[in-house]
C-alpha cells in the first residue's frame, strides 16, 4: 500500500509554495515497497476559510507595501518574552485551523506530514499535543473521545532566521537553510539531532537555464554589458520606484532589467517615468516571469528585497546582491544572514546604492569576492536530502 505524505503551505508570499512544490516534485519519484509516495499539496489558510485566507495573505501582501514598520514591530513582539514558544496555540486562528484539520487527517489519513508555514504547524502540533483525547484546554476541537492520529511532522523553515511560531515541542525534525540557523534553533532548545541543514529548496527545473546571451537578446539587452537587475519580490513591494531613479543617475556604463511581479500599476508608473526621465541607460521593465531561472543566470548584480526563496536563488545562480530595502521582521534578518556570509552588500545612509554599485563596476574582483563566499554557504539538492529523509522516516515505520 503507498505512503501518503501532506505538505502544509500557505500564500503569504510567493516562498512557501514554491517550496512546497520543490518538495512535492522529488518525493513523488520515490517508491517504498514498489508504490510511488503519494503526495498533496494543502493551502492551509484556504481549507480554513476563504475570508481568513484573504485576510491574511493579503494582508501580509498589503502591509510590506505599505506598512513594513508596522509589520516589523508585530514580528518582534512575537518574538519576545511576552509571546512565549508554544503559546500560539490558544488563538482562535489556531482553534479554527485544528478543526478543519482533524477532518482533513481523519479523510486523508496521511503517513506524515511536511510544512513550509508556521501557522498550519501550530494547529497540527495542538491536535499532537491532545491526540490522547484529554482535555482540548479552550481549543474546542469537538468530541473528546474522538482521538486522532497525528504522524510524524516536519517542519521546513524558508527564511535564514528563526521565529518562535516555527518552535513546538511536537515537530519530529527541522529542515534550515545553512548552519548558522541551526545554531539559532538550538539556541533556543531545539534538539540538534532534530535539525537538518538542507537548505531552502527549490525547484530542479530552476536549477537549469539557457545561454545568457540569447535570454538578454529577447529582452532588448545587450550580453556585452554589466546587466544590474533590479525587482521586490512577487507583488513587487520595496522603494523600486526611488531607487531606479537612483540607478539612472549613476555615471557608469551598465543596462537596467526590473521586474515589477504582479504589480501591474507599478509596472506603468514606472514606464511613465522612464518616458520623461532623461537618462542615457538600456533599461527593460517586465512585469511577472516565470524564467527567474534565465534571468538570474545572465545578470551581473541583483538589487532586491531578501525573501527567502529569492535570497536562495540568487545564491544558487551566484549573483551578488545589494539590499536598499527589506520588510522588518525576516527579511532584515535574511539580510543579517547574508551580510555576515559576505554574499550581499546593504545600503546605508553613507554607502548608498550608487556608492556601492560604482565600487563593484570600477573593480570587478569585488564581484569575483562575492561570488567567492556565495559558492561558500550556498546549498544544492536540499529537496533530494528532505525527501531522502522523508523515505528513512516512512521506512522506519514499516
Amino acid at each position: 500500500m503507498s505512503k501518503k505524505v501532506l505538505i502544509m503551505s500557505a500564500s503569504t508570499g510567493g516562498g512557501h509554495n514554491r517550496a512546497a512544490r520543490a518538495i512535492k516534485e522529488e518525493l513523488e519519484q520515490k517508491t517504498i515497497d514498489g508504490f510511488n509516495i503519494q503526495c498533496e499539496i494543502v493551502d492551509s489558510l484556504k481549507l480554513v476559510n476563504n475570508t481568513m485566507d484573504k485576510i491574511i495573505s493579503r494582508g501580509y501582501e498589503k502591509s510590506a507595501i505599505y506598512t513594513p514598520k508596522a509589520y516589523g514591530s508585530v514580528y518582534r513582539f512575537s518574538e519576545t518574552s511576552l509571546v512565549s514558544k508554544n503559546e500560539f496555540k490558544g488563538n482562535l486562528l489556531t482553534s479554527l485551523m485544528a478543526k478543519k484539520f482533524k477532518k482533513l487527517l481523519n479523510d486523508s489519513k496521511p503517513d506524515l506530514i511536511i510544512g513550509t508555514h508556521p501557522f498550519p504547524m501550530i494547529a497540527l502540533s495542538t491536535l499532537k499535543k491532545h491526540s490522547d483525547g484529554s482535555s482540548d484546554h479552550g481549543l474546542h476541537l469537538g468530541d473528546h473521545h474522538n482521538t486522532i492520529d497525528v504522524p510524524p511532522m516536519i517542519s521546513v523553515l524558508t527564511d535564514y532566521t528563526t521565529h518562535s511560531t516555527w518552535i513546538q515541542n511536537e515537530i519530529d525534525y527541522y529542515i534550515v537553510g545553512h548552519e548558522y540557523v541551526k545554531e539559532l534553533l538550538a539556541y533556543e532548545g531545539v534538539d540538534t539531532e532534530k535539525i537538518k541543514p538542507f537548505g531552502i529548496p527549490v525547484e530542479k527545473s530552476f536549477l537549469s537555464n539557457r545561454e545568457k546571451e540569447e535570454v538578454l537578446n529577447e529582452l532588448g539587452l545587450s550580453s556585452d554589458k554589466l546587466t544590474v537587475l533590479l525587482m521586490g519580490g512577487s507583488f513587487g513591494a520595496g522603494n523600486i520606484k526611488e531607487t531606479l531613479e537612483e540607478l539612472l543617475d549613476i555615471d557608469r556604463d551598465f543596462q537596467i532589467l526590473v521586474i515589477t511581479g504582479r504589480n501591474e500599476s507599478l509596472k506603468e508608473k514606472l514606464e511613465k517615468k522612464l518616458a520623461t526621465h532623461n537618462h542615457n541607460k538600456n533599461i527593460c521593465v517586465l512585469g511577472y516571469t516565470n524564467k527567474m531561472n534565465d534571468i538570474l543566470a545572465s545578470i551581473d548584480v541583483l538589487i532586491t528585497k531578501p525573501g527567502g526563496l529569492t535570497t536562495t536563488e540568487a545564491l544558487l545562480k551566484d549573483v551578488p546582491m545589494i539590499v536598499p530595502y527589506y520588510i522588518p521582521g525576516q527579511e532584515e534578518e535574511n539580510l543579517d544572514f547574508l551580510s555576515n556570509c559576505g554574499a550581499a552588500l546593504r545600503t546605508t545612509k553613507k554607502y548608498t546604492l550608487s556608492v556601492l554599485l560604482k565600487v563593484l563596476i570600477d573593480d570587478p574582483s569585488r564581484l569575483d569576492m562575492l561570488k567567492k563566499n556565495i559558492k561558500s554557504i550556498r546549498k544544492f539538492n536540499s529537496s533530494q536530502n528532505i525527501a531522502n529523509l522523508v523515505e528513512d522516516v516512512l521506512l522506519s515505520m514499516n
